[in-house]
């Protein structure tokens, strides 16, 4: 993987994302890089600093069958990924919907073809992220699932039973459920 005639290719393309789902290489093999939970990138145990190389490789990236994975049309090689590769640092209410943009520059909106959902930390507990392209989710920041609490809806789903709902282009999200006893300890 020549990084330096990649990052010559992306500046002349735009920044757009390449379309790494349609391409099929071999796998190569693991290589030494990881992105760490708080979204930093570590290559051979050192951060790597340069922006537009992070981007570049973010602009690469694809969730597959044995993992995440960098992928252009000739290599395809398997990363370390904490948490998950991607993080919604911002989110901004327009014309019906959640804005969301990623650590990375993508910008899309929360609705049926990106939905909100939850998973697993590294830590055990549970907590949000969203789909954004090529199998790969993106970590909901504490932030961002603070302003959406504050403009969601209460719902009583069954007596004692509530959830959190947040609309967006026409699609409702869910961010979280709790129970009339649990509230104050386990609520959301």
């Amino acid at each position: 993987m020549n990084i330096e005639q990649l990052l010559r290719f992306r500046h002349t393309q735009a920044a757009r994302i390449p379309p790494v789902d349609r391409w099929s290489p071999a796998l190569c093999g693991d290589m030494p890089l990881t992105i760490r939970a708080d979204g930093s990138w570590v290559h051979e145990g050192r951060v790597i600093e340069r922006e537009r190389l992070v981007q570049l490789l973010t602009s690469l990236l694809r969730q597959d069958d044995v993992g995440t994975c960098l992928v252009t049309p000739v290599e395809r090689w398997r990363i370390t990924v904490e948490d998950l590769p991607l993080r919604v640092i911002l989110a901004e209410w327009c014309d019906d919907a959640w804005w969301l943009t990623t650590d990375d520059g993508d910008r899309f909106r929360l609705d049926a073809e990106h939905p909100l959902s939850t998973s697993t930390l590294p830590s055990g507990d549970v907590a949000p992220q969203v789909s954004v392209r090529f199998g790969l989710h993106a970590r909901v920041v504490r932030s961002v699932y603070y302003q959406w609490a504050e403009a969601a809806t209460s719902v009583e789903v069954a007596p004692g039973e509530w959830e959190l709902r947040l609309k967006s282009a026409g699609s409702m999200h869910l961010l979280g459920r709790w129970h009339d006893d649990c509230v104050g300890s386990e609520a959301p």
